[in-house]
């Protein structure tokens, strides 16, 4: 009887300690950790949700850029703070599913992380420097082939060893039958650079408006979109699926915000509400959308759980079938 009291009050403390903290948190500001330097896609999206999602807790939303290792340096750097709430992580299976199965130096698992909200899936195409010759998928194929053949391959640029795009140009060349060079980046911006410079042919790649303004005045070209059919965003590029050689070949990656597994299941909850709120923000949307962005209904936590789950399955299955050693 005087266990079953003990117990009873030990949980009834619980719950009240739990209770405050929810209602006290946050009181400081919060860190956004964004895993690639300034100027990608990935720094865009943060910029619109930092504002609403201080809205939405009463403190500043903080964004730190940290590129490197794919990724897997700031998500460490999230890890290595305390399990507060104060340091929110901003990222896809590229970073926490991928990065650890292709660095050796990278000792996290995906599952030492907890996905809060999704905040959109991202459809994928192809873009290339600006005198690409390859106009669609099948042109793309032939190309490669025909300069593999000659000893100068395609070259094809991502944000890292081990990341998605790393695995689908491994893929793409394992379906295509034809090398390819792989150069990886610290992120998104660089590449464009590099892609302008005409310095790198491919960069498999989400995309959004500002691909799309270069991509008109010349300065890249999109030779394909990775998806049965076209895209709302970029109507005058061909899907894969127009041409036999990379029929089938269809991807996308989501994008959501994860915080170490153990944060206190109240803290995970005012972020999960609050995010769920960011996610109707009008400005953001409009922004996801020009960013070429299928923005994500709210997910309940079970939810995102699931989700997540699902990505593991599937992202360490694309990594064996490409063979990914850790290196």
């Amino acid at each position: 009887m005087n266990l079953t009291r003990k117990l009873t009050g030990l949980l009834a403390g619980l719950l009240l300690a739990g209770a405050a903290l929810a209602q006290s948190y946050p009181t400081k500001p919060v860190m956004l950790m964004v895993p690639y330097p300034a100027g990608g896609l990935s720094d865009i999206i943060a910029r619109k949700v930092n504002a609403a999602l201080a809205k939405e807790l009463g403190q500043p939303v903080i964004i730190e850029n940290l590129g490197g290792a794919g990724g897997a340096i700031a998500a460490q750097k999230v890890l290595n703070a305390p399990a507060d709430g104060y340091y929110l992580f901003q990222g896809s299976p590229n970073e926490l599913i991928l990065a650890p199965l292709a660095i050796s130096a990278v000792k996290y698992r995906p599952e030492d992380f907890r996905m809060v909200q999704r905040v959109a899936l991202a459809p994928l195409a192809v873009v290339a420097r600006g005198d690409f010759p390859a106009r669609n998928a099948d042109e793309l194929v032939a190309y490669a082939q025909k300069m593999a053949r000659e000893g100068k391959p395609v070259t094809y640029a991502s944000v890292g060893n081990g990341s998605f795009y790393h695995l689908l140009g491994e893929q793409m060349a394992k379906v295509i039958g034809a090398p390819m060079t792989h150069v990886p980046y610290k992120g998104g911006g660089p590449i464009l650079q590099d892609l302008l410079g005409g310095q790198i042919d491919i960069f498999i790649t989400p995309y959004g408006a500002p691909h799309v303004a270069m991509d008109k005045e010349r300065k890249l070209k999109f030779v394909t979109v990775l998806s049965k059919g076209r895209q709302p965003l970029v109507p005058h590029v061909p899907a894969v699926d127009e041409g036999k050689a990379l029929k089938g070949f269809h991807y996308s990656i989501g994008s959501g915000y994860f915080v170490r597994k153990d944060t206190p299941e109240p803290i995970v909850q005012v972020l999960h509400k609050a995010l769920s709120k960011v996610l109707g923000d009008a400005d953001l949307r409009a922004t996801l959308a020009a960013q070429g962005q299928l923005i994500s209904n709210p997910l309940t936590l079970d939810e995102a759980a699931n989700a997540y789950v699902s990505d593991m399955t599937l992202y360490r299955g694309i990594a064996r079938t490409v063979n990914l050693q850790a290196q």
